[in-house]
């Protein structure tokens, strides 16, 4: 099973406030797409990510919730019920209508002081090696790049005081890892030649 992975992004939210017909709504984008992120690491392969495009083609966004800090005590929201979801060039787009609760009241007030003002979702990715591309073509502070191209559920989007996970604890799964990790390894070529040298030292 793929992991759930969490990324933020800080994009400003807007409020649209309550009119005689019409309730208070927050909106914002969950992601976007061709965006490259900050430097995001585990261990020592450090990379910077972008979501491709056509990455919501497949996805599953049939049940998902809006939580607070992604914790699932803290619900403001469900699709089919106050959350609207939409894919346009940009990216996800989410529109909430907060909840009569003292949870909703607090954060329409936080959004609108500018206390909170960053979006993120979690998500997985198919099991599947076409899902993500890496390579070995970025910069001094981020070797590797990083393409997700699929992305198989989208599980829920989420108003954020801080990022869930900071840069240097962002979780991939071993797939990716080994994607990685194979960047680095020597060409076959090379590991062949080394155990011949071996050989002919003997």
């Amino acid at each position: 099973m793929s992991m759930k992975e969490i990324r933020t992004m800080v994009t400003p939210m807007e409020i649209r406030e309550a009119t005689k017909d019409q309730p208070t709504v927050i909106e914002g984008y969950a992601l976007k797409f061709n965006r490259a992120s900050d430097p995001l690491g585990f261990g020592e392969y450090k990379f910077r990510e972008k979501i491709d495009p056509h990455a919501l083609d497949n996805a599953d966004m049939r049940n998902v919730v809006a939580l607070f800090n992604h914790d699932q005590s803290q619900v403001l929201g469900r699709t089919g019920v106050n959350l609207e979801l939409s894919v346009d060039e940009t990216g996800l787009r989410y529109k909430l209508t907060p909840p009569d609760t003292q949870l909703g009241h607090d954060l329409v007030e936080n959004v609108r002081e500018g206390i909170i003002s960053q979006s993120s979702f979690a998500f997985t990715i198919p099991d599947d090696s076409d899902a993500e591309k890496w390579t070995r073509d970025g910069d001094a502070e981020a070797p590797y790049n990083r393409l997700i191209r699929s992305i198989d559920h989208i599980y829920d989007v989420s108003p954020v005081t801080t990022p869930a996970y900071p840069d240097t604890e962002v979780k991939v799964g071993a797939r990716s890892l080994d994607a990685v990790k194979a960047l680095t390894a020597p060409p076959k070529w090379e590991h062949e030649r080394q155990k011949l040298l071996l050989l002919e030292g003997i």
